[in-house]
C-alpha cells in the first residue's frame, strides 16, 4: 500500500529511472516529453497524454530535454472503494493493464488546474485524485467498442511516400491521435510499433516491384526509402528469407 502523497509534481530528466512499486500509478504529461518502457514496450508521454503503470509492473522512464508531469499514486483497493464507491470496479479495470491514453481537453483542464493547486493539501489531493479517476472511467467502461486504426489510410500514405522519410507523427495525424497514443494502439492491435509497420509496408512494396517490374534493385531500394542497397538487401533477407534477386527469380505461387 502506498503511504506517500496522492498527487505530486515531478520533473524528469535524462537520468533513467528503473523500478516497480506495489501500487498503481498514473503519470500525466504537462510539459516536455517523457520516454517510458513498461514490460518491454516503449511509449512516449507528451502533454495531454497519460501513462498507466499497474501495481508491480517494472518500468523505466527518462527525458533527454526534461519533462514535467503530474503523478497520481493510488494507495490501494480500500482507497479506491472508499473514494469511488460503485465506480471503483471500472477504475480498477483501467489500472490493471499498462497503457498510454490521450486526454480530451476537459480532462487536461482538470490536470492543469490540479497542477497549479496546492497538491500537498490532503483535501485537494483526495478529491482531485477521485475526480481524475472518475473522468477516465470512459476509457475502461465495458461494452464501448473502440474504432480500429485507419490502416487503409496508413497504407495509402506509406505507398505514396515510401521513398521519403516517414515519421510516426505522419500516421498519428491521419488517426487523429498523439504519437504516444498511436504507439500504444498499434502494439495492442497488431503487435507492431508504428515504425515496424512502416518498414513492413515498404518492404512489401519492394517485393511487389521485384516481382512485377524489371527495375534495377538499386532503384527499387530508393523507391522504398533505402539509400543503401546493401541495407535494403539485408532487410529483405531478414523479412522474407531471400535476397532481392532471389525473390525476383522465385516463382510467384501467391
Amino acid at each position: 500500500m502506498h503511504t506517500g502523497p496522492l498527487l505530486s509534481l515531478r520533473h524528469y530528466r535524462d537520468d533513467l529511472i528503473a523500478h516497480s512499486h506495489e501500487h498503481p500509478q498514473l503519470v500525466f504529461g504537462l510539459r516536455g516529453r517523457l520516454d517510458f518502457e513498461v514490460q518491454g514496450r516503449g511509449a512516449r508521454i507528451d502533454r495531454q497524454d497519460l501513462m498507466v503503470v499497474p501495481a508491480g509492473t517494472h518500468h523505466t522512464c527518462g527525458s533527454t530535454a526534461g519533462s514535467h508531469c503530474l503523478v497520481l499514486d493510488i494507495p490501494g483497493e480500500h482507497w479506491l472503494r472508499e473514494q469511488l464507491g460503485e465506480h471503483a470496479d471500472t477504475s480498477r479495470r483501467l489500472l490493471d493493464r499498462p497503457v498510454t491514453l490521450g486526454l480530451d481537453s476537459r480532462q487536461q483542464q482538470l490536470v492543469d488546474w490540479l497542477a497549479a493547486s496546492p497538491v500537498d493539501d490532503p483535501l485537494i489531493a483526495r478529491q482531485g485524485a477521485a475526480l481524475l479517476l472518475a473522468s477516465l472511467n470512459a476509457h475502461a467502461a465495458p461494452g464501448v467498442p473502440q474504432r480500429r486504426l485507419p490502416y487503409a489510410a496508413f497504407d495509402t500514405h506509406i505507398e505514396q511516400h515510401a521513398a521519403y522519410p516517414l515519421q510516426v507523427a505522419d500516421l498519428a495525424r491521419l488517426a487523429g491521435l498523439s504519437t504516444a497514443r498511436l504507439h500504444a494502439r498499434f502494439t495492442a492491435e497488431c503487435g507492431l510499433t508504428p515504425m515496424d509497420y512502416i518498414r513492413q509496408r515498404r518492404l512489401l512494396k519492394a517485393r511487389r516491384l521485384l516481382k512485377e517490374t524489371q527495375l534495377p534493385v538499386g532503384e527499387i531500394a530508393a523507391q522504398v526509402g533505402y539509400s543503401s542497397q546493401s541495407a535494403f538487401s539485408a532487410a529483405m533477407l531478414r523479412d522474407f528469407g531471400h535476397s532481392p534477386m532471389a525473390l525476383r527469380r522465385e516463382p510467384d505461387d501467391n
